[in-house]
Formats: C-alpha cells, structure tokens, sequence
C-alpha cells in the first residue's frame, strides 16, 4: 500500500532561511510551512511603535500566539469589538470576516511577533485582505 500518496511530505523551515515579505496590513511576515488545503504557518512581526492597518480576511481565519515583544490587538466581528493586550504566551483567534488590527508598544524590547497558523492556507490572492475602520492611525507601510 502507497501511504506516500495519502500524505503531504514532510516539511521543515528554519526562520532564519524563509523570504520576509510584507502583509496587506503592513506586518513583516516569515512565511514558513504549507500543508495544502489545510493551513500555513507564519512569523509576523512588527516593530516598536508600528501600527498595522485594520483588514479583515475574506476566506481565511487564523490563530496566534504572541511569541516576544508587547502590544494590543482589536477585533471586531458582528457589533462586538474587543481590545486586549499581547504579550509572550498571549494566544488568540482571528475568525472569519473579523475586522482587526494590532500594534507593537513603543518600549517594548524588539518587535512584536507572532506564530499563526492561516486556515485554509493564505490564498496570496488580491482581495483576500479587506479594508476597515480600526481604532489607531496606521504607520506600517
């Protein structure tokens, strides 16, 4: 039996060796891993003092984890907004259509990063990120 063609190949990433390339909110982001149709996982960062701006996705949702650095992140989905803290081993999930947007302390150590994993995998499509209203004034390009 040919298990081979049941499963994706193994794959591994070293963050160091992965292209930086920027975000449609304005994040530097470290694309890592792609298990196709089901996710991907990617390093964002953002440096002290950086705002991105708001978006909400058209066909993904994400889970983080805040891995160094400091900030907050707020949501919005279906009349409810929050905004929360992010520090190292803050997790939180973006859902579906959830307008959102983050930024780094200005006297936080280094950047904000974070680990999320993208389901399905980030399409790379235009459109996919959507513009919105957010709370801060956008300073990431």
């Amino acid at each position: 039996m040919n298990h081979q063609a049941d499963h994706p190949p193994f794959g591994t990433a070293d963050l160091g060796d992965t292209p930086v390339v920027t975000a449609p909110d304005g994040a530097e982001v470290h694309p890592l891993l792609v298990l196709e149709g089901r996710g991907s996982l990617a390093v964002f960062a953002l440096a002290p003092g950086r705002v991105t701006h708001a978006v909400s996705h058209a066909t993904v949702e994400e889970l983080w984890l805040v891995t160094a650095g400091s900030g907050e992140l707020w949501r919005r989905q279906d009349g409810r907004e929050e905004a929360v803290r992010l520090a190292p081993g803050t997790a939180a999930s973006v859902p579906l259509g959830t307008a959102f947007q983050f930024r780094a302390d200005e006297d936080s150590d280094g950047p904000l990063r974070i680990t999320a994993v993208t389901m399905p995998p980030w399409p790379g499509t235009d459109g996919e990120a959507r513009p919105e209203e957010g709370p801060w004034k956008a300073t990431a390009r």
